[in-house]
């Protein structure tokens, strides 16, 4: 069973679609070939308090996409050479989104979008086959128990936020 994943899916809040995005599939058309890895490990920013959040000085050109409707990616350059891949997620005008941290077989957001070819030309557009980046779900049933739940990491600027259990990690 192969399903793409719908708005719907991500119009909730971050924190739930980072957990419920463990044991889907993240699905990349380079070429003409598909590629798909089952999502792993991912963290939730989520709104104008959360202090690790890009959106919680306020909205910018850089994080402007945060604020859309839910299932826009965004990516962000980070230390001047890893993008990194976010799906924006809740309603529009309220600031989250998930970061895909890692894939099996990728581990790491900076390694996952250098192996993926996901640039900053993907920013701003709809988590979609138009894009040639999407999600799926092929039927895998992950149990609440396989999620390790645990502080998100290097973000130790975000104060009381640093401590917010939203990484998610699918445990072997």
């Amino acid at each position: 069973m192969r399903k793409i994943l719908e708005k719907s899916f991500f119009n909730h809040s971050a924190v739930k679609v980072a957990e419920e995005l463990i044991g889907k599939f993240l699905v990349r058309n380079m070429k003409g070939k598909e590629c798909a890895y089952m999502i792993t490990e991912t963290e939730a920013y989520d709104g104008f308090e959360d202090k690790a959040s890009h959106a919680y000085r306020g909205k910018t050109k850089r994080n402007e996409v945060m604020f859309r409707d839910a299932g826009h990616i965004y990516i962000y350059l980070t230390y001047g050479m890893h993008n990194m891949l976010n799906i924006v997620t809740g309603d529009k005008g309220y600031p989250a989104a998930v970061l895909i941290r890692s894939v099996n077989e990728i581990s790491g957001p900076g390694r996952l979008t250098k192996k993926l070819s996901i640039t900053k030309t993907l920013n701003t557009k709809l988590l979609e086959e138009n894009s040639k980046l999407w999600i799926e779900d092929r039927g895998v049933k992950i149990q609440k128990r396989q999620i390790k739940q645990t502080p998100r990491i290097g973000i130790n600027y975000a104060c009381e936020w640093t401590d917010k259990p939203y990484r998610f990690i699918l445990e072997d």
